[in-house]
């Protein structure tokens, strides 16, 4: 499927010593709804996310997302609010057992596009690693104007026929 959207991501991690680390993104993905009424959000990491060549999937339901990674690192993370879910973090230097505690959450996620929002912490082997907030803007990408039948006649005409108007 060909990319249908422009996402804007921004990501900012606090931790308990030192200064807080901020990411901005703008990327094209897919969006499209899946067979149970929620959503899936596809896009490939970059370079600036140290991601690269890694596909990342949101699939977005009812109060519940989880966020897939496949490739140069492999994860998956499952974001419930008042929840907290276990999961392995796959990265070319090892496995990490992470623990997701999801404070908050919100989607206005519809065909359109929309909002989300997940305000969470991460533990790893079973401590605080620090506290993220991340979020997520969807948009159609417009619809590109395409060369209209008359205008695609005229410039075929003028190649055949140079003294045609």
């Amino acid at each position: 499927m060909t990319d249908n959207v422009i996402i804007s991501i921004k990501g900012k991690q606090l931790y308990a010593e030192g200064s807080p680390d901020e990411m901005e993104l703008v990327t094209s993905g897919v969006l499209k709804r899946d067979s149970r009424g929620g959503f899936t959000i596809s896009y490939q990491e970059s370079e600036l996310t140290g991601l690269e060549g890694t596909t990342t999937r949101l699939h977005i339901d009812k109060g519940r997302v989880t966020l897939l990674r496949e490739g140069g690192v492999n994860s998956q993370m499952v974001f419930e609010e008042g929840r907290r879910h276990l999961s392995m973090y796959e990265t070319p230097y090892g496995e990490l057992s992470i623990g997701v505690n999801t404070r908050r959450m919100r989607s206005t996620l519809g065909e359109a596009g929309g909002d989300l929002e997940i305000d969470y912490a991460i533990e790893i082997d079973n401590l605080l690693a620090g506290h993220n907030l991340f979020r997520m803007n969807v948009k159609r990408r417009p619809a590109r104007p395409q060369q209209g039948w008359s205008e695609k006649r005229r410039a075929d005409y003028a190649e055949s026929d140079p003294g045609r108007p």
